[in-house]
């Protein structure tokens, strides 16, 4: 690739191809600030970047820095190859990508107006009024304001006035919460995965005794709260399964290596170095990298990895034992 030391463009528009990018990309003066900046591929831009409207055309892009489209940042849905956000993305009105191909990779958080994502990996959190997550996995949370579509994902959790979900929904936090309540198509199935030894399926080990994923009902695992403060009420629904499984007190959670697990993923830019898992079936040391990671919850998402169902079958004298 070719290097580019000092960047001389015209004043409305960047095109980049080939390219690495010693700097950031910021406007110097007022004509900058409409400019749209077009990455034809394989490029890597070690700095922050401002853009009007920032368009992926072709995969092989590597953004190191916080990036911020005003207007738009939009995958073409012809994109092919990986495309890396290492930190934040943030724009005042639009995050989309419909590429059914492209290995798109959010290493950090989405802060956005409207967010609509296909086959993407959000290590952080998404904040924004509206969202539509297709065969998506975020590790953090789905916050929207306004409402959230969710087809065939994985998410840590979720919270929003209007929620509408189908086909394969699973949860990686006990928890998810809505106003009103979640719209389903006949083939949604939600799934808990708070309770699944995650570890285990990472390493290729075999999966802790009394461990396991929970089939959820959202009509009912759902706790309607009003809350009030004076004149003011506000409806809160969550979807839960605490309290659900009493054999949950039997797990040693601390085995199950989950937390660790999503800490890894949601902190991977910002560790100083790779950390392990320890060993898997071949005793072969397991490093938590970003592209394991993604790879692993996208096993998950297609079933290609599933955790086996908790059977919620306990002893009376092994909990008696446990709290005597």
């Amino acid at each position: 690739m070719e290097e580019l030391k000092e960047l001389r463009f015209n004043e409305n528009n960047i095109q980049l191809k080939d390219n690495i990018v010693k700097g950031s990309i910021l406007p110097e003066k007022v004509s900058e600030l409409a400019r749209t900046i077009t990455v034809q591929g394989n490029s890597t831009i070690e700095g922050a970047v401002y853009g009007h409207k920032i368009e992926i055309q072709q995969g092989g892009v590597d953004f190191q820095a916080s990036v911020f489209a005003k207007v738009e940042l939009y995958v073409n849905s012809e994109a092919q190859g990986d495309v890396l956000f290492r930190k934040s993305v943030v724009s005042p009105s639009s995050v989309a990508s419909r590429a059914q191909n492209c290995k798109l990779i959010f290493s950090s958080d989405i802060n956005a107006k409207s967010v609509s994502l296909c086959n993407a990996f959000v290590a952080g959190s998404i904040y924004c009024d509206e969202a539509v997550l297709e065969n998506c996995v975020v590790i953090g949370g789905v916050f929207a304001t306004q409402k959230l579509d969710l087809n065939n994902s994985v998410v840590g959790t979720f919270n929003s006035p209007s929620v509408k979900a189908s086909q394969n929904i699973r949860l990686l936090l006990p928890s998810a919460f809505s106003v009103e309540d979640i719209s389903v198509t006949p083939d949604t199935k939600f799934t808990n995965l708070s309770l699944a030894d995650l570890g285990a399926l990472f390493r290729g080990t075999e999966e802790q005794e009394n461990s396991g994923q929970i089939s959820m009902d959202v009509s009912a695992d759902s706790v309607k709260t009003v809350l009030s403060d004076g004149d003011f009420q506000k409806t809160l629904r969550s979807y839960t399964v605490v309290g659900k499984v009493l054999a949950a007190d039997l797990i040693d959670t601390d085995k199950l290596q989950n937390h660790f697990l999503l800490t890894a993923a949601s902190l991977g830019p910002q560790l100083l170095k790779t950390y392990s898992l320890g060993l898997d079936s071949e005793g072969k040391e397991v490093e938590l990298t970003i592209d394991k990671l993604r790879d692993f919850f996208f096993d998950i998402l297609h079933g290609r990895k599933s955790a086996k169902e908790m059977d919620g079958k306990f002893s009376i004298s092994d909990l008696a034992a446990r709290y005597s």
